[in-house]
């Protein structure tokens, strides 16, 4: 594994889903992370995937860093027996805090938010803005669709190749921190000309 992944954020859903392979392969990358040393930063919440997610990682001897927003916090989701717990003031400082804390994104099943959290860091390493990898952890296919969608743009000229290949995906869990801690993005120019479009 490269020295340059010390810290992982993963986005997954604060809901278990209806098939017991998520909360499985949750409780695997937490597994998993406190194995290879890793640092787990996450959003903070104790139930759902999230949940599973924190409490392997911490049984299994790991560190696990919650990034929440005041507004759950008083909702009582906050996970009360985290390593470190961050509290902000909003959902975008919540981002911002994940982003700059790891070193690298995944992400497993999960709703609007999930979606969007990791579309928006996938985004700042298409801009530019970071050079950090961003995978799928594609668990009983519940990514299909969302990975033929990244085709279709592709085939339609809304990507290009090598941004699509920044969206790394896998179904097994160790295979996929494996590509996550090798990954380098390629250096591509993001402003597309006429000729491009």
């Amino acid at each position: 594994m490269r020295d340059t992944l010390r810290t992982l954020c993963v986005f997954c859903g604060s809901s278990a889903g209806r098939l017991p392979a998520f909360a499985e392969a949750a409780e695997c990358v937490g597994r998993l992370a406190a194995g290879r040393g890793l640092t787990l930063v996450y959003g903070g919440g104790k139930v759902g995937l999230m949940g599973a997610l924190a409490d392997a990682c911490l049984a299994a001897g790991g560190r696990v860093i919650g990034v929440i927003p005041q507004m759950l916090v008083d909702r009582e989701i906050a996970h009360p027996s985290l390593s470190e717990l961050r509290v902000v003031g909003s959902m975008h400082e919540r981002k911002a805090m994940m982003a700059d804390l790891a070193d690298a994104f995944a992400a497993l099943p999960g709703g609007f938010g999930t979606f969007e959290e990791f579309f928006e860091i996938l985004t700042w390493t298409q801009l530019g803005l970071q050079r950090k990898a961003c995978g799928l952890l594609n668990v009983a296919g519940y990514y299909d669709p969302l990975l033929q969608l990244a085709d279709t743009a592709l085939a339609h000229g809304f990507l290009r190749e090598p941004h699509r290949e920044m969206l790394l995906s896998d179904t097994d869990p160790a295979r996929l921190l494996d590509r996550l801690s090798e990954y380098q993005p390629p250096v591509v120019d993001k402003v597309l000309t006429r000729q491009t479009r």
